[in-house]
């Protein structure tokens, strides 16, 4: 068991040491590592699948136009490309689709479901995270790399996480969600709620683009679709009937296991920093 807690608190400590070096180091490293981590996690997702023995995703391909997408989206967010830079990405789609007409699999069906999964669930937020990151200021007519918002969802997301587990550990009494994930209590979830909401305050002292209260609703944004998205994965594993999504990180799982709460808060903060501006 010591053995094991080592191993998570290193493997931890290294995983948000790159992640968050990456982000604010430049962004050609952030593009890297997001290619690397959609790709891997498309991989994953499909080798998943796979092992039902009912589909057979093309991983190959899945992994491709998982990272293609995120770069695509790099190169059209910051104005390196227009908008046929997704021909490429259609392409690859219409490639899973079309040779399931030749190939005679015995579900087709099955293997277009995930294949087109797989773009919803894991390639869509991770590109969406160029959003996030580069924006255009007209007032300077160009974009700019803004490394604080895409690494403000992650430490949100840490902290719920944090919080949930040592408030669930210590009052946790109701069941959030008791079908799909038995350990998570309501207590605990308000409680990393709180943590979030608090490190958001931080975030509006330090980077004043967003306004206090803009920036507690972001937090408040983002621990409820972590939330939605770490059950999205439960219910997943649930009904694949598996523990870990992967064995990459020793001690913590795969890349879906580490990131199935940013799957799901990436896309609704880019939604809820979509309708600031419409008020402004």
């Amino acid at each position: 068991m010591k053995n094991n807690f080592i191993q998570r608190a290193v493997t931890g400590v290294l995983f948000v040491v790159i992640l968050v070096g990456c982000i604010l180091y430049s962004p050609l490293s952030f593009g890297i590592l997001f290619t690397i981590i959609s790709a891997l996690s498309m991989h994953e997702l499909g080798h998943l699948v796979n092992r039902s023995g009912e589909v057979a995703v093309n991983k190959t391909i899945t992994a491709l136009s998982g990272a293609y997408l995120f770069l695509a989206l790099m190169g059209f967010c910051t104005s390196a490309a227009d908008a046929r830079i997704f021909l490429p990405y259609l392409a690859l789609l219409l490639y899973l689709m079309i040779t399931e007409l030749y190939l005679k699999k015995k579900n087709p069906i099955g293997n277009w479901a995930y294949s087109t999964l797989s773009q919803l669930y894991v390639a869509l937020p991770f590109a969406l995270l160029n959003v996030l990151a580069f924006r255009n200021t007209p007032e300077a007519s160009s974009v700019t790399y803004n490394p604080i918002l895409p690494l403000s969802i992650f430490v949100f997301i840490w902290l719920s996480d944090t919080g949930a587990y040592c408030v669930g550990s210590l009052i946790g009494k109701r069941r959030l969600f008791e079908r799909i994930s038995p350990k998570k209590s309501w207590e605990g979830s308000i409680g990393g709620g709180v943590f979030s909401i608090a490190s958001s305050f931080a975030f509006a002292h330090f980077f004043d683009f967003m306004s206090m209260w803009q920036w507690a609703g972001l937090a408040v944004v983002v621990v409820i679709f972590g939330t939605w998205g770490d059950l999205t994965e439960s219910l997943m594993k649930r009904q694949l009937g598996i523990k870990d999504s992967g064995n990459i990180l020793p001690g913590h799982g795969g890349m879906l296991d580490r990131f199935d709460s940013a799957l799901m808060a990436i896309p609704a903060a880019v939604v809820y920093l979509y309708v600031l501006t419409m008020f402004k």
